[in-house]
């Protein structure tokens, strides 16, 4: 659900962001008496244009991008930059198509106009996520490694800034000479280095924040980030750089610390936007199409067989969160692997999946993704490369089911999980998508 909040924010900020553009717009134009009834079709595909154009500039300059560690003097040296330069396209475009309005009184009213409001925007919405993130809410779990003065330092800061949302579930150190100071402190240490792979593997962690001195830590820091990249887990650290494979490093700052992020996968921007809204809008729009459907096997299961009409079953979601996944219940019993001649039919065309349009809904799943695996198959992975497919949300279908399903050997079905993180994009989403018809039509793979 943290996904589907975070994304429910940003469309929030993008809208916000756009009505003060338009309303910027038009006190502009009303300080230039211009009169609105002389707006033309014309003048209102412009309008419309420009509001695309502003909206591209904003993304492009990373203004949507995560602010938990941004100042807010840095967030508001960003927008000063997007804003400015968006009023000078503006400026340019109502000259190219000879607008009364290109003028330098609109384009100064437009400019200060809306740089403080959506300066005013941000206040008001970083007061209401501080107020939310004290209340216990849009937290993220964070797990520190080392535990020297700057580590609990650290710590501590995090510690005092409730409203940036984190949690720390504990450190990650060897017994050393210095530890005396930190046992001192309230603070847990729940693993050593050797034990973090395993920790990691099994336990909700979205952040790790490494502390370690680098030039005598070095192996053990570089063994942590390859973990966490293997796994697609947000990694930061003070600060080195590392020779990784997928991740990107990003900088940020926090109470005067700087801090490299290293983060997997290319889902992040105005596409992760786009991927939502198509989500919500075809999974909403499936549903209601195919209620009819539902209602015809939900009846046809309670009539050939006792028991419930959906069988549902945890399965692992983002960053191995658990997840309640639904489908239609295709044994004769609980427990049963007799599979009955309707639940067959279910299976073969793929018609036991359509509950899952519910987790898509929820958010716990999109409708393209590698596939939510159970509990029992997690507990089986021997290879941590395998775990980054967990930094992604599982969808309904992906590359492994339009590439034989079941017939695909595991390493292939997990390097194709890995392809699609790596080269994701909405496009990619749209064709993997068209290529599920046929594949679910023919039953290609299917048990």
């Amino acid at each position: 659900m943290f996904y589907l909040r975070r994304q429910i924010l940003l469309i929030a900020y993008m809208v916000v962001d756009l009505v003060i553009m338009i309303l910027s717009f038009a006190l502009a134009a009303k300080a230039c008496n211009f009169r609105y009834q002389d707006i033309q079709f014309e003048g209102l595909i412009f309008l419309l244009g420009f509001t695309l154009i502003w909206h591209l500039i904003f993304n492009l300059l990373g203004i949507y991008r995560s602010k938990r560690f941004t100042a807010k003097r840095l967030e508001a040296l960003d927008l000063f930059k997007a804003t400015f330069l968006g009023s000078l396209i503006l400026l340019g475009a109502l000259s190219l198509f000879n607008i009364q309005l290109a003028n330098l009184v609109f384009i100064t009213v437009f400019w200060v106009g809306v740089t403080a409001l959506t300066l005013l925007s941000r206040l008001i919405m970083r007061y209401m996520l501080a107020r939310a993130r004290i209340r216990g809410r849009n937290l993220r779990f964070m797990l520190i490694v080392g535990t020297n003065h700057r580590a609990i330092k650290f710590a501590q800061r995090i510690e005092l800034k409730k409203e940036l949302g984190y949690r720390i579930i504990g450190f990650v150190d060897n017994e050393w000479d210095g530890i005396e100071p930190f046992r001192k402190t309230n603070n847990q240490l729940i693993t050593d280095f050797e034990s973090f792979p395993s920790f990691i593997r099994n336990n909700v962690v979205d952040e790790v924040i490494i502390c370690l001195p680098m030039k005598s830590f070095y192996d053990q820091a570089f063994r942590i980030v390859t973990i966490c990249e293997e796994q697609g887990i947000i990694a930061r650290f003070l600060p080195n750089i590392f020779d990784l494979k997928f991740a990107r490093a990003t900088t940020e700052s926090f109470e005067g610390e700087s801090m490299i992020t290293i983060s997997t996968g290319g889902m992040e921007g105005w596409p992760v936007l786009v991927k939502r809204l198509f989500d919500v809008l075809f999974s909403l729009t499936l549903f209601i199409v195919l209620l009819p459907l539902f209602l015809i096997v939900s009846i046809l299961i309670k009539i050939t067989s006792p028991g419930p009409v959906f069988f549902v079953q945890d399965r692992v979601g983002l960053n191995k969160r658990k997840i309640r996944l639904y489908k239609f219940r295709t044994f004769k019993i609980k427990n049963d692997p007799r599979i009955t001649k309707l639940g067959k039919i279910l299976r073969k065309t793929s018609i036991d999946e359509l509950p899952q349009l519910l987790n898509v809904l929820k958010g716990d799943m999109s409708l393209v993704g590698p596939r939510p695996l159970p509990l029992r198959d997690f507990a089986g992975f021997d290879q941590d490369w395998h775990r980054r497919r967990f930094s992604v949300r599982p969808g309904l279908t992906c590359l492994w089911q339009i590439n034989g399903r079941n017939a695909v050997p595991f390493e292939k079905w997990m390097a194709l999980d890995m392809e699609y993180i790596d080269k994701w994009s909405n496009r990619l989403d749209f064709k993997i998508l068209l290529k599920t018809i046929p594949t679910v039509l023919k039953a290609s793979g299917a048990a």
